[in-house]
Order: C-alpha cells, then structure tokens, then sequence
C-alpha cells in the first residue's frame, strides 16, 4: 500500500501549452501536438520518479480538463469547450474571486456514441515508460450530469437517469478496458459531493436530481457501478474528494460531516483521497466513519499556493487524524491537482517539485515507509 500519493494531474509546460494553441489555430498537425504531449508526460514520469512517488501519473497531460476526455472521445454534445469544465463562482482570498458563466449552448443534444477510448492511450504510453505503479483518474458519472439539460436534451435523452445510463456504459466499458491493458490503480473524481455542504450548490443539484440525500445516494450508485466493473476486472480505486479546484482558487467551504456516512461507508472504493489543506476542510473527526477496509490519503499539502508546507506541521496533522482513524490505514497526499485545468495553479514548476518532494519524505518520517 502507497504511503505517499498526488491526486492526478500536474502543471503543463510552456512548450505544451503552445503546441495546444498552434493545434487549435491550425498551425500544426495533430501529430505535431501529439509529439508535444508524449514529450511532456516522459517530462512528468521523470519528475516523479526522481522525487521518490511511489505511485506515478501521466499528468493529465493530454487532456483540457480532468473531465474533459467523455466529450473529447463521444459525439452528441454542444457548448463543451473549457468553461464547460470551469463555470461558477470561484475564491481565493489571495488572487480574488473569478466568476465564469455556464456557457448558455452546453448541452447534450444526441444519444451520444463514443469515437475513441478515454483514457485507454494515456495508460498504454505511461506503461511504456514508468515501471513503478501506476494510476489512471476518471471522472464520476454524476460530474456530468450538468450536461443534460430540460429544454435541450429531451428529444435525445427523455430523463436524466437515460443520459446517466449511457455515461455509466462508456465508463464502465473504459475500465474494464483498461483492466485488460494493465491497469491495476484507477481513481474517480468526485468533487461535486463536497459542493452540497453549500447551500447554492446543494439547490442547483436538488433541482437536477431531488432531495440531496437523494441525489448523494443516485450518485454513488453510478460510482459503484463503474467501480464494480473494474474491480472485478482486478483493479484496484481511490475516490477523490475536494471543493473545487481551478487556477489557484475553491467554489465552497465546510467539512466531510454532513456527507461522510454515505460517501466514507457506501463508496466501493479502497483509497479516499480527501482534502484537507486548510481549515475549509473541517476537522478530522469524519475520519471515524470510515470503514475498517478503507485507507485515507490525508490531502495535507496543498497544490492552489507556492508557499511549502513544514514536515513538522504535517507530521502533527498526521497524529490529529490518527485519532480518529488507525495510523496503517492513513497516507499522505496533495489536496488536489496541481493543474485541474490547462489553466494550472499559481505555483511553478520548482515549486510543483518541492512539494511532491514533501509528500513523499512526510510519509518516509510518518510511517517509515513511502
């Protein structure tokens, strides 16, 4: 078990970011910015590994969004450009609040129909390249469920729980393909649960799915769904939770309290990768409510600011939670992505590497072993 963890993705290069905007102006062929992209994850892979993860990632490196890749790889959407994955009201007591509109034409408007994998060639080159384990993230069903929309997606999809059923499928058929190529480690992004512990949020998604309870429940059922079908493919899941993730900034505050009975005790997953930077992640005291087959990675280092961590002070964090849950059962782990977006956060590339550097020397100190 991996006593040191990043949640998934890390800051692109300069080089990469141009390669992205010459693909899209035309400047390039698509293998140009292919060869760009291959480029940066052997850049990523190495970064890793010289600092010791034991648990490496390609990054994210060729993806607009951690969410991105079922509208990159499926047909049938409108309006799924980068504010598709970045709208909403956004804080940072440092850099400001950034507020970003739903763009008025996303939608899902056709039974969609998957064109390629999702993440089946991001796992077949990182294999090619790291011989240490590795991870691959997708995002949970219910992330998309913004996509359906009453007036625009009826003559394509009658309900909601219809275009949910073809999301779990592509899902579903995504990891059991990437079971067959190799993959044992498989993580799921859920940072729209964390939303309803605001009470905005907890409106938009109580008008999308019912009750909140409801609408948890709803949801983690897909997630199991998805994770059932892996599993029983032999991988292995973590489960992400955070409150939102994008250029340095949050979308909501308030701890595990109010959804960590059913999330902590009704997900399938292995590994909860939870964050807990700072004070808008609550106390450890959900923490009892995990089950006894369970490992919490502690999302003690944060990847939204350039400002190091001490290991001292992670050590004492370590020590507050492991009075809530047994220390075996505990890792250490970024908060989030260093790069939810191609946007990235306000931290450099140095500053990338002293941190999964702490992480990893945290866990080397804390349970002797990374």
């Amino acid at each position: 078990m991996a006593r040191a963890e990043h949640v998934g993705s890390l800051l692109r290069s300069n080089r990469l970011l141009d390669a992205r905007k010459a693909r899209q102006a035309g400047d390039i062929p698509a293998t140009g910015l292919k060869e760009a992209e291959d480029t940066a994850v052997r850049e990523v892979v190495a970064l890793q590994e010289e600092v010791g993860c034991p648990v490496v990632t390609d990054g994210e490196q060729r993806r607009e969004s951690f969410q991105s890749e079922l509208t990159a790889a499926a047909s049938g959407f409108e309006g799924a450009g980068l504010d598709a994955w970045l709208w909403g009201d956004w804080h940072s007591d440092e850099l400001g609040d950034m507020s970003i509109e739903r763009p008025p034409d996303l939608a899902v408007v056709e039974r969609i129909r998957r064109r390629r994998n999702l993440a089946a060639e991001e796992f077949t080159f990182l294999r090619a390249v790291t011989d240490r384990q590795k991870k691959v993230t997708l995002p949970s069903p219910t992330l998309f469920s913004n996509l359906w929309s009453p007036e625009r997606s009826r003559n394509a999809y009658p309900s909601l729980e219809d275009f949910m059923s073809d999301v779990v499928e592509i899902l579903c058929d995504e990891v059991v393909e990437l079971c067959r190529l190799g993959c044992t480690y498989i993580q799921l992004d859920a940072p729209h649960y964390p939303l309803l512990v605001d009470p905005k949020w907890r409106a938009f998604y109580e008008a999308r799915g019912g009750a909140a309870d409801r609408w948890l429940s709803y949801g983690i059922e897909l997630d199991n769904a998805v994770i059932n079908a892996g599993t029983r493919a032999g991988a292995t899941f973590g489960f992400h939770l955070c409150r939102g993730n994008q250029a340095s900034r949050w979308l909501v505050s308030g701890g595990y309290e109010a959804i960590a009975g059913p999330i902590f005790g009704g997900i399938g997953a292995e590994r909860l990768l939870l964050e807990y930077d700072d004070e808008r992640s609550g106390g450890f005291d959900p923490l009892r409510l995990v089950p006894d087959d369970k490992t919490v990675v502690l999302g003690l280092v944060s990847t939204k600011t350039p400002k190091l961590e001490r290991l001292d002070d992670l050590l004492v964090r370590v020590d507050a939670a492991a009075e809530h849950i047994d220390t075996e059962r505990l890792a250490i782990g970024t908060q989030c992505g260093f790069a939810t977006s191609v946007l990235g956060n306000a931290l450099g590339m140095a500053d990338e590497r002293a941190k999964l550097d702490l992480v990893v020397e945290a866990a080397g100190v804390a349970f002797g072993q990374v």
